[in-house]
């Protein structure tokens, strides 16, 4: 049994959700965030697509290092039965539905700000993973690396979430240009 390989996968996205609440929650990047988006519905929309576009970025990577043979990534198998991440993936999308419907990081005036980032990163880390096996719960069988099956829906999604990225953070993205511009001036 592989358990550990969950628990490689759990530790590196867990690093991410960290890495990203302290970029937003002790830099500056924080506060430009807050600023020049300062609607609290794009700001979580904005967040779940980073989330999402790294996680579907990690997720690619162990995978690609997984047939490869790269230690000290494997399968994450149970007995026989290989497990795959979208049960992860659909695991925290429940998760954080139950929060949401708990009204935990809604962005409503009793929500934390904290807990409205946290639950934006963990929607997209979650879709992330449920989406990248679409093809497994679309052909109810594994073809996650038939080309046929996966090239196509790789370069919707990667091309969505970069879309999605620009369109909710453009006005954070003007403005960190024009500080850039200012700053070698």
């Amino acid at each position: 049994m592989h358990w550990n390989d969950a628990g490689i996968l759990f530790l590196i996205l867990l690093a991410m959700i960290s890495l990203l609440l302290v970029l937003l929650h002790r830099t500056r990047l924080g506060s430009l965030l807050h600023e020049h988006i300062a609607d609290r519905p794009r700001r979580r929309l904005f967040l779940a697509s980073v989330s999402f576009f790294l996680t579907f970025a990690i997720v690619r990577g162990i995978v690609f290092a997984i047939q490869r043979q790269i230690p000290p990534f494997h399968y994450i198998i149970m007995g026989d039965r290989h497990i795959h991440h979208l049960v992860l993936g659909i695991l925290i999308l429940l998760a954080v539905g139950y929060g949401w419907l708990s009204e935990v990081g809604t962005g409503s005036d009793s929500s934390s700000i904290f807990a409205s980032g946290l639950m934006s990163l963990l929607y997209g880390l979650g879709s992330a993973l449920t989406l990248d096996e679409f093809a497994l719960w679309l052909n109810l069988k594994d073809v996650y690396f038939v080309r046929e099956g996966r090239s196509s829906i790789d370069a919707v999604f990667l091309f969505g979430s970069l879309l999605a990225i620009g369109g909710w953070g453009a006005p954070l993205f003007a403005a960190l240009a024009k500080r850039m511009t200012k700053q070698n001036r």
